[in-house]
This record gives C-alpha cells, structure tokens and sequence, in this order.
C-alpha cells in the first residue's frame, strides 16, 4: 500500500464530518455532551462539597438515571416522528432546567431538593437523546459507513470528557457552580439549534401505528436476534459495574484517596477522556471492522482490570496514566457496541433498538447507588474491585451463552 493511499484511509473518517447533515447530528451531540460532561462533574462536586456524603453523590447520579425505565417508549417516538426535532428538544429542555437551577443559584435559594428534582427531569429529557442522535447519525451515511459515524460520534463525546471536566472544574474554582453553569446552559441550547438545521430524508416511511404497538415490534425484533439482545446485555453490565468507577466512585478517589480539589478531579476525568478519544479516533480508522464481538469482549475485560489497578494508585500521576487506558477499553467497548447493534439492526427499528440502549443505562441506576453505598462502607477502592470481579464475571456468562455475539 502507498503512502498517498495510507494517508487516504486515514483522512476518510473525518471527510464523514464535511457531510451537511451528519456534521450537524455531530455538532449537536457533541455540544449536548460538553455541557452534560461539565454538569455531571459540577453537580457530584457540589453535592459532595455541600453534604459530605458519598452516598448523596451516588443518589444524585442514579436521579438522573430514572426516568430510563421509560426509554423504550422514547426509541418508539424516535421511529415514529421527526428524529431532528427530538434531538432539537432535548437541548432546549436542559439548556432551560440549567437556566432554572442557574437562577436557584444565584437567588440563594437553591435546595439539596431542588438538585434531585432538576437532575430527574434532565434525565427525563435525555432519554431521547440517544434513539434520536444515534438513529440519525446512521440515517446520514451510507450502510459501509455507520461503523465510521458511531466512532466519529464517539470520539466527539469522549473530547467532551476531556475538555468538559476540565472547564468545569476550572470554572467551579473560579466563579463557583454559577459560572459552569452559565456555560452549561448556553451549550444545550446551542445543541438545540445545529438540530434543527438537520434534513435527513428518512430510509423507511413513518409509521402511524401506535407506539405501544411500535414497542411491542421492536421487542419481539430484538428477541429473535441473538446479537442484538447479547450486545444490550453487555450495556446492562458495564452501566452496572463499569460507568460508576469514573462517574460516582471518581469524585471520591480524588478527595479521600489522592486529596485533591475540582481541578485534579477535572484532570483525571479529562485523562481518562484523552484515553477514550484516541481509542475512538483509532476506531474511525478501521474500514469494514471484522470480529467485533470478540474486540467488544476484549474491551470490557481490559476495562474492568485497569479499575483493578487503578483502585491500587495513591500517586497522582499513576492514576492519570492508568485512566489513559481505562479510557481507551471504555471509548472501544461503546463504539463496538453501537456498531454491533447498528449493523445488525433494519433502519426501521434503529429507534427502538437505541431505546432500548438506554434503557440498559438505567443500570447505572443500581450501580451508582451501589458503589455509593459500597465506598461510604470500605471506601472507593473497595468498590472499584468488587465492580470489576462482578462485571467481568458476568461478560464470561454472557459470552458463553450468546455465541452469536462472539461471531458478530
């Protein structure tokens, strides 16, 4: 292969973002996911400063996480409306609840109640982030293609985890919860615009059946397709084991184990954010990935031991080196993912199917109130190793079970 061939296949992934309307469904996730990233850091580190209880921080994350039980229904809206629109609203509906705990803030009159209430109702919202993003993202490219989009989307998230934590803490520091939120805010509802600017010419004709009709579809679809329910699976397990260590248990490592403030907490999640984006940029690159179930596997397993290793780090600079990793095996795990469940997918049911997606976050749920509760009791190491033992545990089951997924 020659060079100017070498440089080809390398610029191709991101020829995919010169696209109009795939590089609108990038714009508006990933300025949805920077204000997302900033709120999750601020909200834990406000939580935790305020009440010092890990346990609230854990609470705080699961109220988010709720309303996921209801994001089926929301993949069904997505495969029956104008996917853009839905994206659109998303970002108006939590610029607006940020505008709302902004202006608690700056009254004085803000509430640790006020804080689970918002946090529920933006989770509300965000279930049709996903089924609606996701789907378009697919819907603008070519079938060859979707492997590269879920990456491109993916590395756009995971440069919001570098960059979101980061101005987060550093604004927290500075101008305290106001300011980040300020810029959270703005960032939404300028999701909300690059959405609606989005004209993607739907693949299959809406539907007007119902959407409990629509939900009942799209599970029976999923239930006679062993690669589709095994790969959700794995997102049940690593919501449940995996996201809690860099989400709930990563506030509580930077205080009590390597006693730093905002900033070092901002520092190690944007590590582990540079991690997930060269892990994902290294993804887009790979034309007509094969053996992508057993790389999902390989992903998780990885993912899982660096928490291990992690959990055994008093060093601030071990810690940053070994997120690096554990963000490159997270970035790998989601993308395979998606692109386990896009591919195998028919277009009429990627809404459902992305639902669906997020309805196995609401593990997060279980798992954020869990290692809470786990790290109040032994401490955030602790529950980091009994996290990875369960979590790897489980993908064997998983694995042996589901040969399909092993072949996807």
């Amino acid at each position: 292969m020659n060079l100017s061939h070498k440089l080809q296949n390398a610029a191709s992934p991101f020829s995919t973002l010169r696209q109009r309307n795939f590089g609108l469904v990038w714009s508006s996730i990933m300025l949805g996911g920077m204000g997302a990233q900033m709120e999750t850091l601020v909200m834990a580190w406000f939580v935790l400063t305020l009440t010092d209880s890990p346990f609230l921080v854990g609470l705080a994350g699961s109220a988010r996480m709720a309303a996921n039980i209801l994001a089926l229904f929301a993949g069904a809206i997505a495969d029956r409306m104008p996917r853009h629109l839905l994206l659109s609203g998303v970002g108006f509906v939590m610029g607006s609840l940020a505008i709302i705990l902004l202006a608690l803030l700056l009254t004085d009159t803000l509430e640790v109640w006020h804080i689970f209430v918002i946090s529920f109702a933006s989770g509300l919202a965000r279930i049709f982030q996903m089924p609606a993003g996701q789907s378009l993202a697919a819907d603008s490219v070519p079938q060859g293609r979707i492997s590269t989009s879920v990456a491109l989307i993916n590395s756009g998230m995971n440069l919001n985890l570098i960059i979101g934590p980061l101005i987060g803490g550093i604004l927290f520091e500075a101008f305290g919860p106001e300011g980040a939120y300020a810029l959270i805010s703005a960032l939404y509802i300028s999701s909300g615009v690059c959405a609606l600017f989005i004209r993607v010419s739907r693949l299959t004709e809406q539907t007007r059946e119902s959407v409990w009709r629509l939900v009942l579809g799209g599970l029976r679809y999923v239930k006679v397709q062993q690669a589709l329910w095994a790969g959700l699976l794995v997102a049940v397990i690593i919501n449940l084991t995996g996201f809690p260590f860099h989400t709930t248990l990563m506030p509580i490592f930077a205080k009590d184990v390597l006693g730093t403030d905002a900033r070092g907490l901002g520092l190690l999640i944007s590590a582990f954010g540079i991690g997930a984006l060269f892990g994902s940029f290294a993804l887009a690159s790979v034309q007509n990935m094969k053996h992508t179930g057993r790389l999902l596997i390989v992903a998780v397993i990885v993912w899982h031991a660096s928490m291990v290793v992690f959990s055994t780090s008093t060093s601030f600079p071990t810690s940053l080196a070994v997120l690096v990793v554990s963000g490159m095996a997270f970035s790998a795990t989601l993308v395979l993912i998606l692109t386990v469940l896009l591919r195998t997918a028919l277009p009429e049911y990627r809404g459902r199917i992305m639902g669906l997606r997020v309805l196995a976050i609401y593990a997060h749920t279980f798992g954020s109130l869990s290692s809470g509760g786990m790290a109040s009791l032994w401490g955030a190491p602790v529950a980091a190793n009994i996290n990875a033992v369960w979590g790897v545990t489980m993908l064997g089951l998983l694995a042996f079970i589901a040969p399909k997924l092993r072949r996807a």
